[in-house]
């Protein structure tokens, strides 16, 4: 039997580890029927992929990994940089100039901070990190509004910042997240969570830049479902997560590659 190649070998574990995901947990005789493979085979992709920690081995297949611990804002930030950062660049392409925007505490969301050059607009943000990208800056006027520091996230929260938030409706707002499934999107705080849904209600639009590596993970609180979402931004888009835009009716926008044509 010829070996098998290695760029199929990976392009099969992407497979895999998408589904895992997505589902929470696939069965091994699922897979082998799904991918035509051998059970072996399956196997051995399981074992790459849990040395890798994107699942965890199970006598019959394999499910998730979860992490149960928060990790904070500024460590957050360098995971996935540079899917971040694509998507930044084209979340700036859908702010007009004069425009009230929104920038919440998510580390994606601060990446649109450090875009906004060349700009009249008015900002509101309840995250110190997106204020001091903004602030003093030619063109942009900010406005960060009060609350309880929650370090963890770098954010504002709270009753006064909930009380703040209604007096103001912005033109889009920009809303982070940990994990984005079918069911919705959710974050690790409920705290968070509660700016995060009010702020929905006070935006005209609602875009959601959030990089692949959250796709089929459900975070500890849904703060809102698909409909209430008019554009997700990513760096790659997966079946699942066309399926679900489609479903519910969001634009799904993919950030181009630099030089891609």
């Amino acid at each position: 039997m010829p070996k098998e190649q290695p760029v199929f070998a990976e392009e099969r574990r992407q497979r895999i580890a998408d589904a895992v995901a997505a589902q929470g947990r696939v069965r091994l005789a699922d897979l082998v029927e799904t991918l035509g493979v051998t059970e072996p085979t399956i196997r051995k992709d399981l074992d790459e992929l849990q040395r890798r920690r994107l699942l965890r081995r199970t006598h019959g297949g394999a499910i998730a990994v979860r992490s149960h611990l928060e990790v904070s804002i500024s460590d957050r930030r360098l995971q996935h940089l540079e899917a971040k950062q694509l998507i930044a660049r084209a979340c700036r392409d859908e702010i007009a100039r004069g425009e009230s925007v929104f920038l919440d505490s998510g580390t994606t969301v601060q990446e649109i901070a450090r875009e906004l050059d060349h700009l009249e607009l008015n900002v509101l943000t309840n995250a110190l990190g997106v204020a001091n990208l903004v602030a003093d800056r030619p063109g942009l006027r900010h406005t960060l509004i009060g609350g309880q520091f929650r370090a963890l996230g770098g954010s504002l929260i709270g009753p006064i910042a909930l009380d703040n938030l209604n007096r103001f409706h912005v033109d889009v707002a920009f809303i982070g997240a940990s994990g984005l499934t079918g069911d919705g999107i959710s974050v690790a705080d409920v705290a968070e969570a509660q700016i995060k849904h009010a702020v929905i209600g006070r935006a005209r639009r609602v875009i959601v830049p959030i990089d692949s590596s959250k796709f089929g993970t459900s975070d500890f609180v849904t703060f809102c479902d698909l409909r209430r979402i008019d554009m997700i931004i990513t760096e790659r888009a997966t079946g699942d997560v066309t399926r679900w835009c489609q479903h519910h009716d969001v634009t799904l926008r993919v950030a181009p590659c630099p030089g891609a044509k």
